[in-house]
């Protein structure tokens, strides 16, 4: 089977940065979230260093390790659980094996030896190479192996091994010792340089360990199963064609397959595999096995191999990692190289995206203007781009409305999913917010002007915001967090409303993300610093936690009187309520303009147009959108893109520009090697409506004893007078357990001072949102002689939780 008819689109990095590690074979690597990182290896020596790949920034880099630094070694154990990586034996020099441990702490880059206690039952490992170490759950499976049986590293005298351990590891660091656990059935026969993955089917819920060729005198091609649960081995009935005998090969698990590529494998002459003591060669063939049914299901063969590059060549003693849905591939012996002496290794990296991206999170409103939004999503990993689509409603003109306000009306989500406009008997319109800005995203739009490809080349790729003090040679826990950490933005249980705000220059304030506080210190939005709302004390958290953010845009307003009683003219509203304004979600059809939503639409929705528009594809999970493209709606379907289709090219296309007090519907889908993913739910939001105040910015917490201090600069796009200011607090509602996406806000103060005080009875009463992670949220708004504009959302990031419950 051809690559192209297996949906494969191989890509080579051919532009990164930073110290390149020397090419290598017997190495091994691990993925910490984006980040690869490699240890071990030789080729004229064994490597000693640790390297490590941010495959966001395409960055290499060197970090500053300490501690109990293990020896360069080779085809030894390399394992990932968390943030600490764990190294088991291999070859330390030549004829000289390992069986000690070490244990990496990523998030200091700190190494300790560790030294299990023995097994009960047995002697603990021997010193051995090219074994396989498994993690699952808190154990590692150690399984055979080659050894030295002589005591002098220049007289070998190699033994295989089929011995089967169990390492139990103590949580977060540490290891309590070695077993040697009691199993039924046959164990495989003695190897070494085989592979092992483990993995869990959802519906069935047993662990299996899978155990794939390897080397005996004879290179192998069977196939074992180990049920961690019984401890019983077994060999499944498979189906396909099993790929050739292999050593030296690699196996990767992404969702129920296992991946195998490279290798050793017998010359074959006239299509017959050469006798156990003929010629081998290196493959570039690659197969994956249906974990679910044991098929096998063959992507490139060995005749299928060119020097074209567009594959990877032939090679053995690779590292493949897989990111994702990605596999990543990296160096190891050339295949092309027939010299035996002759150590010749590759020097490229390479990576294949497996299936189409996950739908992104609903688009996130950061800022409104009469004419523009600033949107932002979540992070996808391991994409190239992201399709932004509109829907556009008839423009809507400016409407007085109810004093105090300025929006029309809001929108719900119906009982049905469906969505409807309404304005609701018992709510006053809603004031709208964007939330505290943290980063500030150049006003340069990401937007690739000329793509004609639909999937980007990753040389073409912009380079994100660095998640590790790489330049510092340092990693902290925080990296290991979501990738939108460190650029400050996440979804937020509150769906957006129709924003109303004033028109203001491009130049984006810091309103939207969450803040930190320090005692009786003003905090910058940026610090990384994770506080409780304790009284007595603040508290920061070994995991440092940079903040996060999300974007909805408003809230309706109850009395302030009681919750369920409800003045329709009362301006002093003490009580404001989040309505979602969710769209039903058309992530799951291919058909970029077809919307399930249209199916359970009130019939005044259905017979508008329902088409869909493409604003761009962008690199970065940010846009500033002021124009779409009128594009034909049947020359949008490209999520069925062939192999080199092209769309079409948007410097030929007419834009069209956004127009005040509209509503606008976006939706979101990421674009990788297999092309465009499934879209995203759908957000909506209204360009602002002139006249009315900007959000304030700058918003500063400053916790004292018995209290805190929230300040705020004023908007600064006032237009006019502002008459007031209001600061809200999410509070525990019996509202929330029915529906804990509808917050609850109590109006904690108003008035024209740009600060005020929050105390701890009030705390005491704050509802702890836990979408992302744990925060209690804020509102401010202003108020100007047309009613109250956006307000600004700050989600105050908590530490161990310690707010009291009544």
């Amino acid at each position: 089977m051809a690559a192209a008819a297996a949906g494969l689109s191989w890509r080579r990095v051919s532009s990164f940065t930073g110290p390149v590690p020397r090419s290598r074979h017997g190495h091994r690597a691990v993925a910490i979230r984006e980040l690869l990182i490699i240890f071990g290896g030789g080729n004229e020596g064994i490597a000693d260093e640790l390297h490590v790949y941010n495959t966001v920034t395409n960055q290499w880099f060197l970090p500053a390790v300490r501690g109990d630094i293990p020896p360069g070694c080779a085809a030894h154990g390399f394992v990932c659980d968390g943030t600490r990586i764990l190294v088991f034996g291999g070859m330390v020099e030549y004829g000289r094996y390992s069986n000690d441990l070490y244990e990496l702490q990523a998030s200091r880059w700190l190494w300790k030896k560790v030294k299990p206690q023995a097994p009960s039952n047995g002697s603990p490992p021997c010193p051995r190479l090219g074994h396989s170490f498994s993690l699952y759950g808190n154990k590692c499976y150690l399984f055979g192996g080659l050894a030295n049986e002589s005591e002098d590293s220049n007289n070998n005298v190699p033994r295989y091994l089929n011995d089967f351990y169990e390492l139990e590891l103590q949580h977060g660091s540490g290891v309590v010792g070695w077993s040697i656990p009691v199993t039924k059935g046959i164990l495989p026969s003695p190897r070494e340089s085989h592979t092992a993955i483990v993995y869990c089917r959802k519906d069935v819920g047993s662990p299996k360990m899978y155990i794939f060729g390897g080397m005996c005198g004879c290179r192998l091609n069977d196939l074992w199963e180990l049920d961690i649960e019984t401890m019983t081995w077994s060999r499944p009935e498979i189906k396909g064609t099993v790929p050739l005998p292999r050593s030296l090969h690699t196996a990767n698990v992404i969702g129920n397959k296992m991946y195998v590529f490279g290798g050793w494998v017998p010359q074959s002459a006239g299509g017959e595999i050469s006798a156990p003591d003929g010629e081998w060669k290196c493959t570039g063939s690659f197969s994956y096995l249906n974990l679910d049914t044991t098929e096998w299901i063959g992507l490139i063969s060995d005749c299928q191999e060119d020097k074209s590059n567009l594959l990877p060549g032939p090679r053995a003693g690779h590292c493949a990692v897989a990111v994702g849905t990605r596999l990543y591939i990296w160096s190891g012996r050339d295949g092309y190289r027939k010299a035996w002496n002759n150590q010749v290794c590759c020097k490229d990296l390479w990576y294949l995206d497996t299936e189409r991206p996950l739908a992104p999170s609903q688009v996130q409103l950061i800022r409104a203007t009469t004419n523009s939004f600033q949107l932002k999503w979540d992070e996808v990993p391991t994409v190239e781009g992201y399709l932004l689509q509109l829907h556009a409603d008839s423009p809507v003109p400016p409407v007085t409305g109810i004093p105090g306000t300025g929006i029309p009306e809001t929108s719900v989500l119906s009982s049905q999913g469906g969505c409807s406009h309404h304005q609701s008997p018992q709510s006053l319109p809603s004031i709208p917010y964007a939330e505290m800005k943290v980063d500030h995203p150049s006003q340069t739009n990401n937007l690739i002007p000329n793509n004609v490809q639909v999937t980007l080349s990753y040389s073409s790729k912009v380079e994100g915001k660095e998640k590790v003090a790489a330049p510092e040679n340092k990693l902290t826990q925080e990296t290991m967090k979501n990738h939108t950490d460190a650029t400050g933005f996440k979804g937020s249980s509150a769906p957006s409303l129709l924003p109303v705000c004033t028109s203001s220059s491009a130049q984006t304030s810091a309103n939207v993300g969450e803040l930190h506080d320090l005692d009786k210190q003003s905090v910058n939005p940026d610090a990384s610093v994770s506080s409780t709302v304790s009284s007595t004390q603040t508290m920061v958290t070994q995991q440092a936690v940079k903040t996060e953010s999300s974007s909805t845009n408003g809230a309706v307003v109850k009395d302030e009187t009681s919750l369920t009683a409800f003045n329709s003219k009362s301006e002093a509203a003490e009580i404001a309520y989040v309505t979602p304004s969710t769209r039903v979600s058309t992530g799951q059809t291919n058909d970029s303009h077809s919307s399930r939503a249209s199916q359970r639409l009130p019939a005044s929705v259905k017979t508008r147009d329902r088409r869909w528009y493409d604003v761009g594809i962008f690199k970065n999970n940010s846009a500033v959108v002021s124009q779409f493209y009128l594009l034909p709606e049947e020359t949008l379907n490209i999520n069925s893109k062939t192999e080199g289709a092209d769309v079409p090219d948007y410097r030929l296309l007419k834009k069209q520009d956004l127009f005040p007090g509209t509503v606008y519907r976006f939706r979101v889908a990421a674009i990788n090697g297999c092309g465009v993913g499934p879209f995203s739910k759908i957000s909506e939001f209204k360009t602002c409506i002139p006249g009315f105040p900007g959000a304030p910015s700058t918003v500063k917490i400053t916790k004292s004893v018995d209290c805190i201090h929230l300040s705020w600069e004023p908007p600064a796009s006032p237009s006019g007078n502002i008459l007031e200011y209001s600061a809200y607090l999410a509070i525990r509602s019996t509202q929330l357990q029915e529906n804990p996406s509808q917050l609850v806000f109590m109006r904690i103060y108003c008035g024209l001072k740009t600060s005020c005080v929050v105390t701890a009875a009030q705390l005491s009463n704050a509802h702890v949102d836990y979408t992302s992670r744990p925060a209690i949220v804020f509102r401010i708004s202003a108020k100007n002689e047309r009613g109250y504009g956006p307000a600004t959302q700050v989600r105050w990031l908590q530490g161990k939780v310690t707010v009291t419950h009544n």
